[in-house]
């Protein structure tokens, strides 16, 4: 069982930068992903960035890559992502995801434990 908790969300301006965090409790392996997506309101829950444990090679959505960054720090159990020049259609609950098989990193179906998620809010 993982248990995970999102915490940094909040209003910013267009161009602005936030960064979530994702404390995680339980068991963790080398081998999970560690993931965020994100869901605005009328659409579906879409992938943004992952990450794995152990090794840290990392993943982006598209709409993302170049201005958001994920990492993690194992000794902390905490996954971070760095949000830069942010747009307003950033604006979304973000969630932080356990994805325990390993594999699959942009498919949420892969992904087993959720975190309640942190809203961002993108608006001048």
């Amino acid at each position: 069982q993982v248990q995970l908790v999102e915490s940094g969300g909040g209003l910013v301006q267009p161009g602005g930068s936030l960064r979530l965090f994702c404390a995680a409790s339980g068991r963790t392996y080398s081998n999970y992903i560690m993931g965020w997506f994100r869901q605005a309101p009328g659409k579906e829950r879409e992938f943004v960035a992952a990450i794995k444990w152990g090794g840290g090679s990392t993943d982006y959505a598209d709409s993302v890559k170049g201005r958001f960054s994920i990492s993690r720090d194992n000794a902390k159990n905490t996954v971070y992502l760095q949000m830069n020049s942010l747009k307003r259609e950033d604006t979304a609950v973000y969630f932080c995801a356990s994805n325990p098989l390993g594999v699959g990193g942009r498919s949420r179906d892969a992904y087993v434990y959720w975190g309640q998620g942190t809203q961002v809010t993108v608006s001048s």
